[in-house]
Parts: structure tokens; C-alpha cells; sequence
């Protein structure tokens, strides 16, 4: 009965959003003078952005998930939409100790206190699919104890099946290829982010990758107080990383942080090809090292991902094409990505890109927390007519993988901005994308000579053997 309510809450939230639209675009054909203002949209979408707001906190879980998505990927939402959804990142309502029991009873028939030592009943951290509390063991050990809300998994199931309504709809206005797979991908990272038992892993995995490195932290999972909806951890002391104000009183200089995090960051993604895909501010704590220096604290590694094969290769060749202003390698690589519709129109694009390449060497870009607006309209082409763009829009795909890449990245370098705007995030990452394009142009070369070295008919029955395991893995 509770999934039939919650259904036709979500689904009142999202139609009186749309029948919004719908009257204002009534209006404004029939008085377009008064009606198709700058302004009068303005105060829709501020009144729209208020609503989905209120919506998402009431509605709670993949909500509150999807707002702070599209707070940092609103690439086609009004501005004011994204910046009312932005304080879904830090302030998200806790919920009842109450609620945080039942999770406990059902996975080890016990309560929080005869768990633990000592279990605090208000947590320390809330998010959109549990929460953080503060305990202790039988031997006085300062622990974390990360919670699910109960039967989140029936709550994701009823709300993507709501939100794969509102992507349909949103299609018919923006007419992106493929653009369900955000839809398949939200619900991939859910499904991951509500098992606490692959969390564990994704922990275990990335604090191996820098077990060299003492200025990266990560919590110590204890598997005999975890299951897939509790997982307990050592307490991990800093202040958040967004706080400059904090990090000056451990004398920490915010631009010295700000360069640790995108090495952390450009190391995950180019390195490893293992990396944080919701690197936000809540997620990173900072500690003053024994030497004074910044100390990164790794939290929340639920949705940490591989980079798929040909994502790397597309972006080795659009790094290549930047750097030498090839602008056919840049193609090639958009293309490798998977960003090219298989129907779209490939001419179209091609030279869409070209232009776009050729305004974006030209920009000189000094302090990022202060782009100019007109940037975008800088680097838009003015003699595009509508159905052009309609028909470009058609032509683009949304790559499989792409969703957790391009979050991670605006996350990382919007939080970088915000510590250090005039810092050169190219600039620090220049060593660890110099690696990467070196080792994918050696493994490429042994590819190619590898391929050469076999005779013509082996040759064409590995393709045959590639065929058929891609058929399987399909």
C-alpha cells in the first residue's frame, strides 16, 4: 500500500512540474510580448525548481540522489533549477533513531546498544540512503556506523520506475540519444550504493591502489559488524574539505589541499581506471600530516567504478588532439567514445565539433570560481538554425559508462574551484595524463604488432572469437 502512495507522490511532484511548463508555453504563443520574457521565465522555472525541491526532501532516497545529480550535471536545466538543488549536497534531513533500529534488528536481531559499548542515537552524517552514526566497541574503539534506511531497495524500485516516466517525457523536449542510460546508470549506482557488502570491497580495492602513498586515507571496514545494509568502520577524524575556514586553522593552505584532491583525482581515473564517481565535498575529510601537510580522508566508495576500455581510448585521443590541435583526433575520439549516434547525422557533428574545438583553444580561462557566463554563448554557434540543433541532438548518443565520468569530474573540479579558483587543474594533472597517454599508446603499438606478427587466417578467426564473446557478454 506505502509503494502505491509513494508512486502517485512521485508521480504528482513530476506532472505538476510538467503541466507548468505546459501552460506557460500556452501563454506565451498566445501572448508572446508579455508572456516570452527573459523574466517571466525566470520566476517559472524559480517557482518549478521550489517545487521539485520540496519533492525531492519530502520524497527522500533516490530523490534526494537525483537532485544532487542534476546539481552538478544540469547540462540542459535552467540555472535556477540547479542552483535550488544545490544544497541537496550537504543538507540532507536526518532520519528517526527509530527507523535506524529496525535496520539493526533485521540484520542481526539485536539493537544498536547491545551491538556496541556505546551507540549515539543522533547521527553524525545523513545522506539520501542512510545515515552515519558515532559507537564504540567492547574495547573502547572510536567506530563509524553507516546505515541504510529500511526496505530502501522496494523504495529505488518504485521510484526509477517513476522516473523512467519523467525521462520519456523529457525526451519529447530534448531529443538526446540513448538517453535512458543515465535512467539504467542511476539505477546501476543505486543498486551498488545499497550494498554495503560491495562497499567494503570498492574500500579495500582503493586503498591498495595507494598503499604507497601516507597522505591518502581510507576507513578500515569490520566484516563481523557488517552486513549488505550495515557497515562499520574506524572513525575518521578531519574537517570536511569544503570548510576553508577550518583547514586555515590547522594551517592548511586551501590551494595545497585543492592540488592533493585533483592528484588523488587524475591518479583514480588515468592510473588506476578505478576512481570516485560522487566525489562530493561530504566525502572528503582533511588531516594535517606530521609534517604539516594536507592529509586526504576517503569516504564513501559505494559507486567507485572502472573506467571502461573505450572510454580511455576515446579520451587518449581527444587528450592527443588537444595537444597537438588535431582537431581530427578529437573526433575520432568522441567518436570512440561512443558519443556518435549510429543514426544521427555524422557530418552535422563532425563540423559542430571542429568549430567548437577551434573557439575552445581560444579561451583564456584565469579564475574558474568566476567563469564568465557568456563563456557558453562564446563557444555556441550563432548561425545554428533550431531544427539544425534539434537534428544535432538527435545525432548525439549518451555513451554506456559516461554517466559516472562526467559526475565524478564536474563534482571534482567544481569542489576544486571552490577551493582554489585560479588554480590550473590541467596543470597539476599534465604528469598523470602523460602517463596514461604513454601507456595507451605503448599498449595500442603492442596491439597492432601483435595483430601483424599472427598469420591472415588467425587473424580473422580471433575477430570471430571477439564476435561471438561480445555476443555472450551481450
Amino acid at each position: 500500500m506505502w509503494a502505491a502512495i509513494r508512486l502517485v507522490r512521485a508521480t504528482r511532484v513530476f506532472a505538476v512540474i510538467f503541466l507548468s511548463y505546459i501552460w506557460a508555453l500556452a501563454w506565451a504563443r498566445l501572448w508572446p510580448s508579455r508572456c516570452d520574457t527573459a523574466d517571466k521565465w525566470t520566476k517559472t522555472h524559480r517557482k518549478n525548481a521550489r517545487r521539485m525541491y520540496r519533492g525531492f526532501v519530502s520524497l527522500r532516497g533516490v530523490y534526494i540522489k537525483l537532485g544532487q545529480i542534476l546539481s552538478v550535471m544540469g547540462t540542459f536545466l535552467p540555472r535556477e533549477i540547479v542552483q535550488e538543488l544545490e544544497t541537496l549536497q550537504d543538507d540532507v534531513p536526518s532520519k528517526s533513531y527509530k527507523t535506524i533500529k529496525k535496520t539493526f534488528f533485521k540484520a542481526f536481531g539485536k539493537s544498536p546498544e547491545e551491538m556496541f559499548k556505546t551507540f549515539s542515537r543522533e547521527p553524525i552524517a545523513a545522506a539520501s540512503l542512510g545515515q552515519v552514526h558515532e559507537a564504540h566497541d567492547a574495547a573502547g574503539t572510536k567506530l563509524a556506523v553507516k546505515v541504510l534506511y529500511p526496505r530502501v531497495a522496494t523504495i529505488i524500485k518504485v521510484d526509477l520506475k517513476v522516473l523512467g516516466w519523467a525521462i520519456k517525457l523529457y525526451k519529447n523536449f530534448v531529443p538526446v540519444q540513448q538517453i535512458e542510460r543515465i535512467h539504467e546508470q542511476l539505477g546501476d549506482m543505486l543498486s551498488r550504493e545499497t550494498d554495503l557488502v560491495n562497499e567494503a570491497a570498492m574500500i579495500e580495492r582503493m586503498s591498495k591502489n595507494f598503499a604507497t602513498d601516507p597522505d591518502v586515507l581510507f576507513p578500515k571496514v569490520y566484516p563481523e559488524y557488517s552486513t549488505r545494509t550495515v557497515m562499520t568502520m574506524t572513525f575518521m577524524d578531519g574537517v570536511k574539505i569544503s570548510k576553508k575556514d577550518a583547514l586555515k586553522t590547522l594551517g592548511l593552505d586551501p590551494y595545497d589541499v585543492a592540488t592533493k584532491l585533483v592528484k588523488v583525482f587524475y591518479k583514480q581515473l588515468f592510473i588506476d581506471r578505478f576512481f570516485h564517481a560522487d566525489p562530493h565535498p561530504g566525502n572528503f575529510f582533511v588531516q594535517r600530516g606530521p609534517e604539516g601537510q594536507a592529509r586526504i580522508v576517503v569516504l564513501d566508495l559505494g559507486s567507485a567504478t572502472p573506467l571502461r576500455s573505450n572510454l580511455a581510448d576515446g579520451m587518449f585521443d581527444i587528450l592527443q588532439g588537444l595537444m597537438t590541435r588535431k582537431d581530427d583526433l578529437v573526433v575520432q575520439g568522441i567518436d570512440e567514445m561512443g558519443f556518435m549516434a549510429a543514426d544521427g547525422d555524422r557530418e552535422l557533428l563532425e563540423r559542430t565539433t571542429r568549430k567548437y574545438f577551434e573557439k575552445l583553444l581560444n579561451l583564456n580561462i584565469q579564475d574558474f570560481s568566476k567563469l564568465d557566463p557568456n563563456i557558453a554563448d562564446q563557444l555556441a554557434d550563432p548561425e545554428m538554425k533550431r531544427e539544425e540543433l534539434r537534428e544535432l541532438m538527435r545525432s548525439i548518443a549518451y555513451p554506456e559508462g559516461w554517466f559516472y565520468v562526467e559526475r565524478a569530474a564536474v563534482i571534482m573540479f567544481g569542489l576544486q574551484a571552490q577551493l582554489a579558483p585560479k588554480l590550473n587543474g590541467i596543470q597539476v594533472g599534465f604528469p598523470y595524463v602523460m602517463q596514461f597517454m604513454m601507456e595507451r599508446n605503448k599498449a595500442r603499438l603492442e596491439a597492432a604488432a601483435a595483430k601483424a606478427a599472427k598469420p591472415e587466417g588467425e587473424t580473422a578467426k580471433d575477430a570471430a572469437s571477439s564476435g561471438s564473446d561480445e555476443a555472450l557478454l551481450n
